[in-house]
């Protein structure tokens, strides 16, 4: 009797006939697909769910085991910090116009922007004349003594009456309330030992009066240097 042979038919491993290109590009598409379908879950996770997580993570202490590369200030205390530094400033120096009775020459208020101290132009400088007067000296050395022990920043601006001036010297208000607040900034930076990169001198001339300029009385509250400390996480609208 003759055997059939059976023939034996070998099949090949069939991605030999795929190029290998097409594997990986098979592959790298899968990769895509997963990560949107991950991405789709994220936007559809359940809040309260997500508060239940984050909240098991707190609980574990998994962030305070990691602790972040860049140490950065709490928001919430470093305004809080900086609000009370501001109030004790503000009752030093409440303090020290009443004990030398210059409270009808010099104003201090606590405002958005900060602690504003306000001197009158007769305390500080001669009419028309930018010189820092010596009978200013003691006020200016007590705030200058409180400013070193913070580290705010510190505007000193000048203001005037709406009177026209014009001499060699300051040919309108401009440049002499520039002059002003230049000289009184300057008397600080040369006697106590503060960082003249937290100061600025500005002038306002005429543009920013503190009442109307409507008669002798008002011109004199109009005719003043301020010496704002800045609130450190203030912004001013019109900088």
């Amino acid at each position: 009797m003759t055997k059939r042979k059976r023939s034996i038919i070998r099949v090949e491993d069939r991605s030999s006939d795929t190029p290998k290109w097409m594997i990986t590009y098979a592959d790298f598409i899968m990769l895509i697909l997963v990560f949107f379908i991950l991405l789709f879950s994220i936007s559809q996770m359940d809040e309260a769910k997500f508060d239940a997580i984050a909240q098991s993570f707190r609980e574990e202490g998994v962030f305070d085991s990691s602790p972040s590369i860049s140490p950065f200030e709490d928001p919430i205390d470093g305004t809080e910090q900086n609000d009370e530094q501001l109030d004790n400033l503000m009752l030093q120096i409440q303090q020290y116009l009443e004990k030398e009775n210059l409270q009808d020459t010099v104003v201090a208020s606590r405002t958005d922007r900060g602690v504003v101290i306000v001197l009158q132009e007769q305390v500080i400088f001669n009419s028309g004349e930018a010189g820092v007067l010596p009978q200013a000296h003691p006020v200016l050395d007590r705030v200058g003594e409180l400013l070193e022990g913070i580290p705010n920043f510190v505007r000193v601006e000048g203001h005037t009456d709406n009177r026209p001036i014009q001499t060699a010297q300051y040919p309108s208000n401009w440049e002499l309330s520039t002059a002003r607040s230049s000289s009184v900034l300057r008397y600080m930076l040369e006697t106590r030992e503060l960082e003249s990169e937290r100061f600025a001198a500005v002038g306002y001339g005429d543009t920013r009066p503190e009442v109307a300029n409507d008669g002798p009385a008002n011109w004199t509250l109009n005719r003043r240097v301020e010496i704002v400390i800045l609130n450190r996480f203030y912004e001013e609208e019109s900088e």
